[in-house]
């Protein structure tokens, strides 16, 4: 089980409280979760709620319906003080905006926080979907996706031998000396995901995934597709580790989601060959200092519905 950490304010009084987030984290591995994510915005605009803002707090940010006081804090600073308390718990920096920095700042950011975890950090790169920040950072939206595709070359590039050179359209540079690598020789592991089987999401999954992390349930033709490419290019698709979650439904604006009924479709999402599974506490308890019980109460009740 993986413990998403981001987006539960509505359990800190409404502000980043991140102390109090590092100790759940703690609490998560003492329970025996396999990982905590922290996704990330670096600013937000008047487009994060352009949509209208979600009707209970508790839900999931998703484009346009969020409130842009929304608290976003740095995700890689948060990840490296979660592992220096911990030392199993895989570390996922989710939705790690790639294209509003340079590939090797951010290479080097990743390649440290790998190596002070001893190798436990996971990396889901992703454009997003935000024209404000952007805007807000001077950087092209029209062009995030070549941007995203040439930090993945630099990356795949920074974690080999020194001297580095690329010569892109966006970054080039010329015999850089890029040390220390991450912890593992090709770099930390990387997720790929999104709402929909689309070329891009494809290509990078095929090239550089390591995880498909999809936004809702994949149809079957997603599958079939993402099957047959990862074939045509030497791969299995059995060695993507497949992400799934929970559906928490709310009775109300006000309330918390029931826990069992959003459990309830793990066996079915095991059939289909997911492994891993997003829980988001806030959407399911009110109590702060309710972390630990509440991941001993998800283990307990996963063992059940899968025995």
């Amino acid at each position: 089980m993986l413990l998403v950490l981001s987006e539960n304010w509505t359990l800190t009084g409404g502000r980043a409280d991140l102390p109090t987030a590092v100790r759940w984290a703690r609490e998560a591995e003492d329970a025996g979760f396999d990982a905590v994510m922290v996704s990330e915005h670096i600013v937000l605009g008047p487009d994060a709620g352009a949509a209208g803002v979600m009707g209970n707090p508790r839900d999931y940010a998703l484009p346009g319906n969020q409130d842009p006081y929304t608290p976003w804090p740095n995700s890689l600073l948060l990840l490296a003080s979660i592992a220096s308390v911990t030392s199993r718990l895989r570390l996922a920096a989710a939705a790690v905006l790639a294209p509003l920095r340079h590939p090797l700042l951010l290479a080097r950011e990743l390649g440290t926080l790998d190596l002070l975890s001893e190798g436990r950090l996971v990396v889901q790169p992703t454009v997003s979907w935000s024209r404000d920040e952007y805007a807000a950072l001077g950087v092209p939206f029209g062009k995030r996706g070549r941007l995203l595709d040439e930090h993945l070359q630099i990356w795949a590039k920074a974690w080999g031998p020194s001297p580095v050179s690329h010569d892109g359209e966006h970054y080039p540079f010329q015999d850089v000396y890029f040390e220390p690598k991450a912890c593992r020789p090709d770099g930390p592991r990387l997720w790929f995901g999104g709402q929909g089987m689309h070329g891009p999401l494809l290509r990078r999954l095929v090239r550089y995934g390591h995880g498909f992390h999809p936004l809702g349930r994949p149809t079957p033709e997603d599958m079939r597709q993402l099957g047959d490419a990862m074939a045509g290019a030497g791969r299995d698709i059995a060695d993507l580790e497949m992400i799934g979650g929970t559906q928490a439904v709310f009775p109300d604006d006000r309330s918390p989601a029931d826990l069992g009924t959003a459990l309830a479709s793990i066996p079915e999402q095991l059939e289909l060959g997911f492994t891993t599974f997003c829980i988001k506490p806030n959407q399911f308890i009110d109590d702060p200092n309710g972390i630990g019980t509440f991941c001993r109460d998800v283990m307990r009740r996963v063992e059940r519905v899968t025995a």
